[in-house]
């Protein structure tokens, strides 16, 4: 396969007052940090919620890496669920600068288009500041869904910084 034109875009928010939150569209959603989560469920949430997005990076990763990464102080997974079922997740990762980044962040698929993203990204920020942080980041690109930077805009990030880079991209399975 070709390789492919990305755009990834970094977004910050430096107080908790910047935040535009977005209600939960149902009382069914939650969204709670997640203790003791093994690694076949972290898998699961990272292959699912980044398929359609090409997330690799983490594809390869033993047992033994998983549980190191979680077993990290500065790592923190919280899972949105609906109505008791798992409908997607984030990773938060405090930095030495106190900044805390927004590293992973997603939906199952079966969860998209019903506002959950909105609810998903409010808590994720809220989360972020919750451990102290003195600035909330993330990034996305061009190979997330459409929605995601309009809905990081619309809680109150701001872009800082945009790079161009090439990828490639293996078949979505």
């Amino acid at each position: 396969m070709a390789p492919v034109e990305v755009v990834r875009t970094y977004l910050e928010m430096a107080d908790p007052s910047e935040l535009r939150p977005a209600a939960s569209p149902d009382p069914r959603a939650r969204v709670e940090r997640m203790e003791g989560c093994v690694p076949s469920f972290y898998r699961h949430l990272y292959a699912e919620v980044g398929r359609r997005y090409h997330w690799t990076d983490r594809l390869s990763w033993t047992d033994d890496e998983v549980r190191n990464h979680l077993a990290d102080p500065s790592v923190s997974v919280h899972l949105l669920t609906w109505a008791g079922t798992s409908a997607g997740y984030f990773e938060l990762k405090r930095h030495e600068d106190g900044s805390v980044e927004i590293a992973y962040f997603g939906l199952l698929p079966e969860y998209l288009g019903r506002g959950l993203g909105k609810y998903l990204a409010t808590e994720a920020a809220r989360a972020a500041f919750s451990l102290g942080a003195r600035r909330v980041w993330l990034h996305t690109c061009t190979l997330d869904d459409p929605a995601a930077l309009p809905n990081y805009l619309a809680r109150g990030f701001r872009p800082y910084r945009r790079e161009t880079y090439e990828a490639e991209l293996t078949p979505r399975g």
